[in-house]
Order: structure tokens, then C-alpha cells, then sequence
């Protein structure tokens, strides 16, 4: 089985929801969890906390469906590629849910040929379907919550480890 590494970011997260956020990590990472929770100054009665794992080839999609469980957490999950498997992010707020997307190696997003054939397809706005695939209302969203935490930057997030 491929092993490989990512980052948690809980952006914003209220204190009594904290333990149980560790212990969903706990479950997902077989061994007890602990973060280092710190005020979030963008939300004001929330916390974060950043947190590096290492684990099979799979783990941030495994993380990102137990933190959906807390639907007002506001996070972002990476995992580097490894052998057979994309470089990947999820992003989640509680108005906008999640979005999934293959990365390249600085943190871009990738988006696959059938994806960008689809949105030629449907005859929309073409600009309005790439900003969907690209999940530029995520990053919009939670662009603030990063700089608060001391990253430059979405592209940033997949290198962060």
C-alpha cells in the first residue's frame, strides 16, 4: 500500500467541538490525537489548528469525510502524491460544503480533460464553469483564514509539510 503525507487546516472551529474534531482525527489515524489550538482572529469565538499526517495513500479523503461530520467547521485537507495516487486538496465551509481537487506539485489545482470537455459542453458561461472546477468560491472563502494563519496563499497549502 502507498504511503504518503498531507496537512489538516481547521480554519475556524468553536472550542466545544474541538475534542471530538481530535478524536475523529484519532479514529482515521489509529493513534491519539492532539492539537495545538490557537484563537482564530478572523471569527471571533472560533480556534485553529494545523496538523501534519502521514498515512496510506487515501487518508485526506478519509479525513475530510469525518470532518464533514462537524458542519460548521471551516477546513482544508491536503495529501502529496504518491505511487498510483494525485496530489489532492479538499476544501470545506459550512455555505459552500466541499470541494475535491487533484493538485500538481506547488498546490495548483489540476483539472482533468473529461472535466474541462463538460464544461465546454454545457453551454454555459465558460468563465463561471472554470471558476466552479478551479473552486474559486472556496478560495475566496477562506483566503482570510489562511492569511491568518500565516500562509501566503492557497498555493502554498499542498507545501506546507
Amino acid at each position: 500500500m502507498s504511503r504518503t503525507r498531507g496537512v489538516v487546516f481547521v480554519h475556524a472551529c468553536v472550542r466545544a467541538v474541538c475534542p471530538h474534531v481530535e478524536w475523529a482525527f484519532s479514529a482515521e489515524l489509529g493513534g491519539d490525537v492532539r492539537l495545538d489550538w490557537v484563537p482564530q482572529p478572523v471569527h471571533p469565538g472560533t480556534v485553529r489548528a494545523e496538523y501534519s499526517w502521514s498515512g496510506p495513500a487515501g487518508t485526506a479523503a478519509r479525513l475530510a469525510s469525518a470532518l464533514r461530520a462537524f458542519p460548521d467547521l471551516r477546513f482544508e485537507v491536503t495529501e502529496d502524491a504518491s505511487e498510483g495516487h494525485e496530489a489532492e486538496r479538499f476544501s470545506a465551509t459550512p455555505e459552500l460544503g466541499i470541494y475535491r481537487a487533484a493538485t500538481g506539485p506547488y498546490g495548483d489545482v489540476m483539472i482533468h480533460e473529461d472535466r474541462i470537455r463538460a464544461a465546454l459542453a454545457s453551454g454555459g458561461d465558460l468563465r463561471a464553469e472554470l471558476e466552479k472546477l478551479l473552486g474559486a468560491d472556496w478560495d475566496r472563502a477562506l483566503e482570510p483564514y489562511r492569511m491568518a494563519g500565516g500562509h501566503m496563499s492557497h498555493a502554498r497549502l499542498h507545501n506546507a509539510i
